[in-house]
């Protein structure tokens, strides 16, 4: 494994964590529902900004991943969509890269190059 793919990965650990860490603190003493999540996430004007910061940068990371995947035949890829939105892009964004620095599969090309 190359050094940047293992920096990839050590980023997602935290990039997981650290989300999972404040949402169990935040369930933890509020009430385990989708409503109530979604009213904190809009509470005011600077968790609106961030929770459609985090929203497009998410969309936009699913549709990077699902054109590769496409693109490359590459499946494992699309573990990153659920990383992403049941965790964050903190998570789905390091896991993609992780899987865009391995080295190419031999014998396959990818559709734009056949």
């Amino acid at each position: 494994m190359g050094k940047i793919r293992a920096v990839w990965l050590l980023l997602a650990l935290p990039g997981a964590a650290i989300p999972l860490l404040f949402l169990s603190q935040w369930l933890q003493s509020n009430p385990a529902s989708l409503e109530a999540l979604l009213q904190a996430w809009m509470a005011n004007a600077a968790t609106l900004a961030l929770f459609w910061d985090l929203g497009l940068s998410a969309l936009t990371l699913s549709l990077a991943v699902l054109a590769h995947a496409l693109s490359h035949r590459s499946w494992i890829v699309l573990i990153c969509l659920p990383a992403t939105w049941l965790v964050g892009v903190s998570l789905g964004l390091p896991l993609f890269l992780f899987f865009l620095t391995r080295a190419p599969r031999r014998g396959l090309k990818a559709r734009d190059e056949t």
